[in-house]
């Protein structure tokens, strides 16, 4: 309970982040009852315990991303142990793991984007679910917004006169994000209405359910995924997908890594520069199709005989 006091009021994490940990360490209680079925005393677990529990991990053939996750987790968790004076030394300092490599995003093309955004089809959006879909597609691609920062979204917090929306993000810091017309008219469309069938209510989320509560992350990911069919080559997409794309898109067209940073509220640049890689491959696979000399090189090089 001291640490999860500690996550919330000290760390101030999302309720998002909240629930990881406390499912993380729930998981760690239970691996280390096989291992002290007469009680668990924190001060009798070592390095070769985390190992062990390392190793646990593994063969639950979980993503590395998840494994990482957990692991950070209980790096945090005997941090605050030894920090407070509960153990005499943190056993997690000597916990070894290799570096997780860094994926590079995956991204929508503008048109790709646009085509996704623009999905609902005309007679949806005469219904609240359609018109709810076109606003949250539209205020995804405009603005970044992690899909839990979506979800949590409540109407005070919408300026749509000033096409601003404040979001409370990661260690509940607040950003101000802009977003366009399309946007706007959209989600005012939506909000209208919701007013009008009486279910718009002040203080409450921008986005419900069809039984007026909260969306959760699952269900915008459904969301997104009913239009997949949309893509003009197929593929997959996500909430996060749209996230990626609007930054590199921003990139692309001349956006600095400040900004970008900024607006998607990273507390890193170095989080952020990922995507100066994937803007270098766009700009070549444009170059690459564009360039006359780039296309008599490639032709000259399919032309060329077996060794």
């Amino acid at each position: 309970k001291d640490f999860e006091a500690h996550l919330r009021d000290e760390r101030r994490v999302s309720g998002h982040t909240l629930r990881n940990y406390l499912s993380d360490l729930a998981q760690f209680r239970s691996f280390l009852k096989t291992l002290f079925p007469s009680g668990i005393d924190l001060k009798s677990v070592d390095t070769l315990t985390l190992r062990a529990y390392l190793g646990f991990l593994h063969q639950r053939g979980l993503q590395k991303s998840t494994v990482m996750r957990k692991l950070a987790t209980i790096r945090s968790f005997f941090r605050f142990l030894h920090r407070e004076g509960r153990i005499a030394f943190n056993p997690a300092r000597a916990l070894h793991t290799p570096r997780q490599v860094r994926r590079v995003p995956r991204v929508l093309t503008e048109e790709a984007a646009a085509a996704l955004v623009e999905a609902p089809p005309q007679p949806d959006t005469k219904t609240l679910a359609g018109l709810r879909d076109r606003a949250l597609l539209e205020l995804l691609y405009a603005t970044g917004l992690r899909a839990s920062e979506v979800v949590g979204l409540d109407l005070e917090r919408l300026l749509l006169g000033d096409r601003l929306v404040r979001v409370v993000g990661k260690g509940r810091k607040e950003r101000i994000v802009p977003f366009g017309e399309p946007a706007a008219r959209a989600l005012e469309a939506y909000l209208a209405a919701r007013a009008e069938a009486g279910k718009l209510r002040p203080g409450g989320p921008v986005f419900c359910n069809l039984r007026g509560g909260r969306l959760t992350s699952r269900s915008l990911q459904r969301i997104v995924e009913r239009y997949l069919p949309a893509l003009p080559e197929g593929g997959d997409a996500s909430p996060h997908t749209l996230r990626h794309s609007f930054a590199t898109h921003l990139l692309a067209r001349g956006a600095d890594l400040r900004t970008i940073q900024e607006l998607l509220g990273h507390a890193s640049l170095s989080t952020t520069q990922k995507y100066t890689h994937v803007a270098t491959a766009q700009l070549k696979a444009v170059y690459d199709k564009a360039h006359p000399r780039a296309r008599r090189r490639a032709q000259e090089e399919a032309q060329e005989p077996d060794a």
